[in-house]
């Protein structure tokens, strides 16, 4: 005589084979961080020049120093806080010391299922001193997480002159 097993035992083991089976592991492969794009440019010629020394730091953030003395950046990414509404910093280009300050909005963005939400920013004119910085050209305005630069940052450049 055989030894039937009960249906609601088919019906439960049946279930759990799909659900396994059917639940493959994602992964995430898409940039999920929305960094402020800048690029740096020469005032006299208004060709790409990479500082020969970049020192970036945000003022009151966890994020203290980004670039330390750094040669050769191009584009430097900055952090914005997605639960402000403005952020500073201190950049430091070649020995001399400006100050820039971005407001902007912030709006959550779904980058896919596997990775989940990041925020994107919509920024307004930066603000700046102009100890080194002769202008700031915005050209684009959406901080997302496509490499496109947002910021262009005009600078007095002295070739040899640097601390």
């Amino acid at each position: 005589m055989r030894k039937l097993i009960p249906g609601n035992l088919i019906i439960i083991l049946s279930g759990l084979i799909l659900i396994l089976l059917s639940c493959t592991p994602g992964s995430c492969f898409e940039e999920t961080e929305s960094f402020l794009k800048v690029s740096f440019y020469d005032s006299t010629t208004k060709k790409l020049q990479a500082p020969d020394s970049l020192t970036i730091y945000g003022i009151n953030m966890g994020t203290n120093t980004l670039y330390n003395k750094t040669t050769k950046v191009q584009p430097a990414l900055l952090p914005l806080n997605s639960a402000a509404e403005s952020c500073s910093f201190v950049i430091i280009i070649n020995g001399i010391t400006d100050t820039l300050e971005f407001r902007y909005t912030n709006h959550p963005q779904l980058v896919s299922k596997e990775c989940g939400y990041t925020f994107y920013h919509v920024i307004d004119t930066p603000t700046f001193t102009t100890n080194n910085i002769s202008y700031i050209y915005l050209a684009r305005n959406l901080i997302t997480n496509v490499n496109e630069e947002n910021i262009r940052i005009f600078f007095k450049y002295h070739a040899g002159t640097h601390q």
